[in-house]
């Protein structure tokens, strides 16, 4: 009987270790839903990025406004007769 208990004690062990450490356990449940916590995250960026350069194209396929913003404030262009003022920050010396 103790040799039958013992077997049985030592069944019992092994299950639970797969319960609570093996490959579907426990603690890889818990690793998977961190993991799916993170890409949710990363997904919202993404979606929130996606938008943004959906709005930036239909804005630009939609008419010359936005070519010439573009070009005025990431290449600094003029239009022709206009004069281009830069006035520099105080810095102390």
């Amino acid at each position: 009987m103790k040799t039958l208990s013992g077997v049985l004690l030592i069944i019992l062990t092994g299950l639970q270790y797969q319960i609570w450490f093996g490959q579907s356990g426990a603690m890889a449940q818990q690793r998977l839903a961190g993991q799916v916590a993170t890409q949710k995250v990363r997904m919202q960026q993404l979606e929130q990025r996606n938008r943004k350069m959906i709005a930036e194209i239909v804005a630009l396929q939609s008419g010359k406004a936005a070519f010439e913003s573009r070009a005025r404030s990431e290449l600094g262009l003029v239009k022709k007769g206009e004069v281009f003022y830069l006035i520099p920050d105080e810095t102390e010396p």
